[in-house]
């Protein structure tokens, strides 16, 4: 068993100010988007500013974050929200869909692209590459705040979380680290490689979406999750997770777009990363 490194959450306290690491993870994850947008820009779009490119990442951020919390409010414990309505400003304390993150940031995309000349599919699969570094960095931010762990097990590197995270003090499997492995590391990997040459518009998308879908199932297997939905958590067969329900149209979304990125135009290229 390994031991759960014990980190405080508040990254630093100046007073009553408190920032929390699950922020910085946030601002991380916008940075590193930002700085790789940044390499790729001239093969994007030449005639594109910085600035653009900034308030290209601004609007996107929003949809991450307005997105994100109105996803898991709506998803995954709105009665609660309802009851006590303030509670969905506190996003410090986590509760962030990823699924409605995903909504945001492609209303974002529309919204923007149409301002600025380019199709929804042309700034999706310019961004695709990006989100990795953000999703990474966000189940850091879990792991540090002890929340989103796994089922318990006996590997030799199952952790015992904090007493206020997990009361039953079991070893479990750190799922937020699966996770960070699977959605930031293998996925970033898999993105870049794949967008370093021309691919038909809706490709690069269309891979993020596969993927994203298929690691995201396959964790939901070994991570505890929000007992407030359905049956303790799950809602069939004692297995089926909220999670996984919402990762099923991804996973055939994704394999739709690829096929119809190849079928459709496949003379027509993207940007490249590299």
């Amino acid at each position: 068993m390994l031991p759960y490194p014990q980190i405080d959450p508040v990254a630093l306290a100046i007073g009553p100010l408190k920032i929390h690491w699950y922020g910085l993870m946030y601002l991380i994850g916008i940075g590193g988007a930002w700085l790789l947008a940044s390499r790729r820009l001239n093969r994007f779009d030449p005639t594109w500013t910085k600035e653009k490119l900034s308030d290209l990442i601004f609007w996107l951020s929003m949809g991450v974050i307005v997105g994100g919390r109105l996803g898991y409010v709506l998803f995954y414990n709105l009665s609660a929200y309802i009851d006590q309505p303030t509670l969905i400003f506190e996003v410090w304390k986590g509760g962030m869909s990823f699924h409605g993150g995903f909504i945001g940031v492609m209303l974002a995309a529309l919204w923007f692209g149409k301002k600025n000349g380019k199709s929804f599919f042309q700034l999706m699969d310019f961004v695709a590459p990006m989100v990795p570094i953000g999703l990474g960095a966000g189940r850091i931010g879990n792991f540090i705040n002890a929340e989103l762990w796994g089922k318990p097990t006996d590997l030799p590197w199952a952790m015992v979380f904090p007493p206020f995270s997990d009361p039953a003090q079991l070893p479990r499997h750190p799922s937020q680290l699966y996770q960070f492995a699977l959605e930031g590391v293998a996925l970033f990997l898999i993105l870049w490689l794949f967008s370093r040459k021309p691919r038909p518009t809706m490709a690069v998308s269309g891979v993020f979406t596969l993927f994203y879908g298929i690691f995201r199932f396959a964790v939901e297997f070994v991570r505890v999750p929000d007992v407030q939905v359905g049956d303790h958590g799950y809602l069939a067969w004692n297995w089926l997770t909220m999670g996984q329900v919402l990762c099923i149209p991804m996973i055939v979304a994704g394999l739709f777009l690829i096929w119809l990125a190849y079928h459709r135009e496949p003379k027509t290229p993207v940007t490249s990363a590299a």
